[in-house]
């Protein structure tokens, strides 16, 4: 999965952008106070974009 459509999920469920770091990005979930590192690579693996929204408590994409 390409990392823009993934970002895109997660900013359509509500998740915010916490912070930028050297090699993730980390998104929060106001709604459960949940947060996950989303990877700085073009292509995501689908079991950790799976991994991401679980951890984020939001539908997979």
């Amino acid at each position: 999965m390409k990392r823009t459509d993934l970002v895109r999920h997660l900013e359509s469920q509500g998740c915010e952008l916490l912070r930028e770091g050297s090699k993730h990005t980390l998104y929060f979930n106001p709604f459960n106070d949940q947060t996950s590192a989303v990877p700085r690579h073009r292509e995501i693996n689908d079991f950790l974009a799976r991994k991401i929204c679980r951890d984020l408590g939001i539908p997979q994409p």
